[in-house]
C-alpha cells in the first residue's frame, strides 16, 4: 500500500516513481482514483486544499439528474443516465443518504410550452423514458403552490447526501491501497516526455514527482493546469466561469419534488432544490466572471425572487437568505452552445500517460461513476 508518507518520501528523495497520479480530491477525482485502484494501479491522489470536496463537489444542487438536458448520444448524456443508475445503486448498497423524490420541469408562459416539449423529446431520443406530461388538475394535486401553464414529470430524479458519496469513495480508494494526499497543489511540470513530471508545492517547498499515468481532475483549473504541464494550447478548450448563488427560503418548504422552469442560457434556471430534510434551496443563476469566486452577491436577491415568482407567487410573502455559491468548469462562454463533457486520453492528443478531463459541470456529480469508468478505459 503507498502511504501519504511513503509519497512525500519519494516526491522528497525522487528515489522512485508512482504509477498513478489524480490531480484533484472532487467527487470526479476521487470517483476515478477509486475505479483505477480497483483495477489494481497504485493510486495517489493530490489535492491542493486541506481536505477534498472543497470546490463544486460540495458547492452544487445534490441532484441526480434523469437525463433531460443534453444532446443524444453525447458524453454528457451517456455518463449521466449511466452514471445516475449506478449512482442510484452505490448509494443503495451503502446505506447512503439519497431520495428517489422526483422533478417538474414546468412551462410558465404560453410561449416556453414548445420548449419544454422539446426536451421532452429531447429526453426520450436519449433513453429517458419515464417523463410524463401533466394536466393542471395533476400539477396542483402534486404541488399545489406551483404556478404554470404546463409542466413535464421526471420520477428518475432523485437527491443525495454529496458529503457522504464523498466519504465513501474516499474510504473505497484507500480500501483498495489508493492515497489521497492534500495540500499538494501541482504548480508546474512537464507532458510530452517518456513520463509525466510534476512540481508539487507543500510545507517542504516545491518537490518533483514523475508518474506513469497523470489524470487531470482539476475541474475548473483543469485547462490552466494542462498548460502549465506543456500541453499545447491548440489542443485546450478555453476556460469560462460561471458564478452560480443558491438563496435558502426561510421555514418549512411548500413543494415535495424539485421545481426547475425552462433552462436559461448558461444554466437549467433558478430552480428549487430539497435537501434531505425536506429544507428548500432556490437557484443557482448565472453570473459570468473572470475567475474562481466565491464572494456572495447578496443583491441577487432581487431577480432571484423575480424568477422564482413566475411559477412560486408565494415568493412575495417569504424570507430568503444567502445560502451559498459555486463556479462551474464552463468550456463555452456566454452566448455560445454549451458544450459536451471532454475526456482526452493519448488517443486524441498523443501525449504518452495523460489523461484530461474538460468541462466537467453538471451532471458531474451524477455521472461520476460513469465517468471513472470512462476514464478506467483510456488508462487500460
Amino acid at each position: 500500500m503507498v502511504t501519504a508518507a511513503k509519497v512525500r518520501d519519494t516526491i522528497a528523495t525522487r528515489v522512485e516513481t508512482l504509477d498513478v497520479v489524480v490531480i484533484g480530491a472532487g467527487v470526479v477525482g476521487i470517483a476515478v482514483a477509486r475505479a483505477l485502484a480497483l483495477a489494481g494501479r497504485e493510486v495517489t491522489v493530490l489535492e491542493a486544499e486541506p481536505r477534498p470536496g472543497q470546490h463544486a463537489s460540495s458547492r452544487n444542487s445534490e441532484v441526480i439528474h434523469a437525463g433531460i438536458y443534453y444532446p443524444p448520444g453525447s458524453l454528457k448524456a451517456r455518463a449521466c443516465m449511466a452514471g445516475r443508475d449506478a449512482l442510484y445503486r452505490y448509494c443503495g448498497g451503502r446505506d447512503i443518504a439519497h431520495r428517489r423524490i422526483g422533478k417538474l420541469l414546468v412551462a410558465c408562459s404560453e410561449a416556453e410550452i414548445p420548449a419544454l416539449l422539446h426536451l421532452g423529446e429531447n429526453a426520450r431520443a436519449s433513453g429517458v423514458d419515464d417523463l410524463r406530461r401533466l394536466s393542471q388538475p395533476e400539477l396542483r394535486a402534486l404541488e399545489p403552490e406551483v404556478e404554470a401553464v404546463a409542466a413535464l414529470l421526471s420520477p428518475s430524479t432523485g437527491i443525495v447526501d454529496s458529503h457522504a458519496l464523498l466519504d465513501s469513495l474516499l474510504a473505497d480508494l484507500h480500501q483498495a491501497g489508493g492515497t489521497l494526499v492534500c495540500r499538494s497543489p501541482v504548480t508546474g511540470g512537464r507532458v510530452g516526455g517518456e513520463l509525466p513530471l510534476l512540481e508539487v508545492g507543500g510545507a517542504d517547498g516545491v518537490l518533483r514527482v514523475a508518474c506513469r499515468t497523470l489524470v487531470n481532475c482539476a475541474g475548473a483549473n483543469a485547462p490552466a493546469l494542462a498548460r502549465a504541464l506543456g500541453v499545447p494550447a491548440a489542443q485546450l478548450p478555453p476556460a469560462y466561469y460561471a458564478r452560480g448563488h443558491w438563496f435558502a427560503l426561510v421555514g418549512a418548504s411548500p413543494f415535495r419534488r424539485l421545481v426547475y422552469p425552462v433552462p436559461e442560457p448558461g444554466g437549467l434556471g433558478v430552480h428549487v432544490t430539497l435537501d434531505l430534510a425536506g429544507a428548500a434551496r432556490f437557484g443557482p443563476d448565472v453570473q459570468w466572471v473572470d475567475g474562481i469566486d466565491y464572494r456572495f452577491a447578496a443583491d441577487r436577491e432581487a431577480s432571484f425572487r423575480a424568477a422564482i415568482a413566475r411559477y412560486y407567487p408565494g415568493i412575495a410573502a417569504r424570507e430568503l437568505l444567502p445560502a451559498h455559491c459555486g463556479i462551474r468548469a464552463k468550456i463555452a462562454g456566454p452566448g455560445e452552445p454549451a458544450q459536451d463533457f471532454r475526456i482526452e486520453g493519448p488517443r486524441e492528443h498523443g501525449i504518452p500517460g495523460l489523461v484530461n478531463l474538460f468541462g466537467i459541470e453538471s451532471p458531474g456529480l451524477t455521472a461520476a461513476l460513469a465517468l471513472a469508468d470512462v476514464v478506467r478505459t483510456q488508462c487500460a
